[in-house]
């Protein structure tokens, strides 16, 4: 993929209900490019009014359009379309994406659209394939579960992967025969209405996918509100989970699925095979997007033996990085999201020092070539457990180092009081690493690896603060559902 001229990309404004573009309201969100911080295009703020409008013909269109109620396989076939459409409009779809959000155009390239349009593809399968149970009675009863949808879905998605996120939240929700309503981030909300649309084009009714513009204080807030919603799914900090979390109890006690904040754990010990490939790896997970990943790799723990070998080839990988706009195809290091995000990355580390720790690699601003916010990737050794920036979900590309001993002083390092993500375990030892499978508080456990495949069976989600519930997989598709339980006697 070549540059491209960011002046020269077309986006479309307003929200998405109904099938079609409605430019409304009196309050306007400016949008900045992440990689020179231009304001290139503004989005009106949804309102309750705007919220409800939405909501409704979300309501109407599932209630009236047949989508629930189709032949599942139907609706598994309108479902392919739609992946194959997102597969087929990269050329546009990927610049879009890279253009005001942290994804280089390359990344967006080989994985952004893909990924979302097989994640849209997988979903599509499960269509009919999950429907209830006949349950185990007696000779004279007849007991089953039957699957039924919600019925209006919402959907909030973060700024960090825009395209996935929100296809992470879509596909499962329209394959078990809601509507949904998708609130994108205001930092980034113009890839979600290009989906919106190919939804349309791909025969998903209008009304069954729209899409609000607005923040979370007064558009998201509405939106989970709302009292036609019947489910909320969001991706995005701790603290705003819990105010969704709260916000639902008070307004009709909706179900929640969460994927929050991390501080994930990368343990090395010192049998690990390959140091140099490992050292890439655990590189590529703090400093891929910029750090700006939920699940980043961001507390190194390592073996004492191996720890400035490890630390000294991180450091080289680190110095590899190439930052600059995500236009440009040679960016290999994405801008941080906002000024302001980047001030707070900034400010951490400088206290984080301020109280002990040593800085032994970045710790500073970088020239992008541009005018938007870069930070270098940085490692900060001689911390603890209460240093800020291990402590603290930084996002950004800051990775702490913490030496161990032993097996047990490793696996007490591993667990943070507050977040239970993901994890890495790097080691040849399969007992060993099966110890810590068992033994880390966390979501997911990678193990000699970190970082998804495109295996979209396996789920996703936190432990304790890190969330409630899962994207991906089988899970993602039954939340979406609600099973209604039957009984019928025989002998009338």
């Amino acid at each position: 993929m070549d540059s491209f001229d960011p002046g020269k990309i077309v986006v479309r404004r307003g929200h998405f209900i109904g099938g079609r573009y409605v430019d409304e309201g009196t309050q306007r969100i400016d949008v900045a490019r992440p990689s020179d911080g231009v304001v290139y295009a503004t989005v009106p703020l949804a309102d309750a009014a705007m919220i409800d409008r939405a909501v409704e013909n979300s309501r109407a269109a599932f209630k009236t359009s047949g989508w629930a109620s189709m032949a599942p396989r139907e609706r598994a076939g309108i479902l392919r379309r739609f992946a194959d459409l997102v597969a087929a409009d990269t050329e546009t779809l990927a610049p879009l994406e890279a253009l005001g959000s942290t994804r280089p155009v390359r990344d967006a390239f080989a994985w952004d659209v893909p990924f979302t349009a097989e994640g849209i593809r997988f979903y599509a399968e499960f269509a009919d394939k999950i429907g209830g149970d006949v349950a185990a009675t007696d000779h004279d009863h007849l007991g089953m579960t039957i699957a039924e949808p919600y019925g209006v879905i919402a959907a909030i998605a973060p700024w960090n992967f825009p395209l996935v996120m929100a296809s992470w939240k879509i596909a499962p929700a329209l394959a078990a025969g809601n509507a949904v309503v998708l609130k994108p981030s205001e930092m980034t909300p113009f890839s979600a209405l290009r989906l919106a649309e190919l939804a349309v084009a791909a025969g998903v009714p209008a009304g069954i996918f729209n899409v609000v513009q607005g923040d979370g204080r007064t558009t998201g807030d509405a939106l989970v509100r709302h009292p036609r919603i019947g489910k909320v799914t969001f991706t995005g900090s701790t603290r705003t989970g819990a105010a969704i979390m709260a916000a639902c109890a008070e307004s009709g006690t909706k179900p929640v699925t969460l994927e929050l904040g991390g501080k994930s754990p990368q343990l090395v010990f010192a049998d690990a095979p390959r140091l140099d490939d490992v050292a890439r790896r655990i590189a590529g997970a703090i400093s891929g997007n910029a750090g700006q990943v939920c699940n980043a790799g961001s507390r190194l723990l390592v073996e004492r033996s191996i720890a400035d070998e490890l630390t000294a080839r991180i450091q080289q990988v680190f110095a590899e990085l190439r930052a600059g706009a995500t236009w440009r195809p040679d960016t290999t290091l994405a801008p941080i999201i906002s000024e302001a995000q980047a001030a707070r990355v900034e400010a951490i580390v400088e206290r984080t020092i301020k109280h002990g720790a040593t800085l032994c690699y970045g710790g500073k601003r970088m020239d992008g070539g541009m005018s938007g916010a870069f930070y270098s990737p940085t490692i900060l050794a001689d911390v603890t457990q209460q240093s800020e920036a291990v402590r603290e979900e930084v996002f950004g590309p800051v990775l702490t180092v913490q030496t161990f001993d032993t097996d047990d002083e490793a696996l007490e390092l591993a667990q943070h009081a507050d977040y239970g993500l993901a994890a890495g375990v790097h080691t040849a030892d399969i007992g060993r690493a099966l110890r810590f499978v068992r033994g880390i508080e966390a979501g997911t456990v990678w193990v000699n690896r970190y970082g998804r495949t495109s295996d979209f069976i396996i789920p996703t989600g936190g432990y304790k603060r890190s969330g409630i519930g899962k994207d991906l997989g089988r899970q993602a598709y039954e939340a979406n559902l609600r099973f209604k339980s039957v009984l019928i006697d025989m002998r009338s």
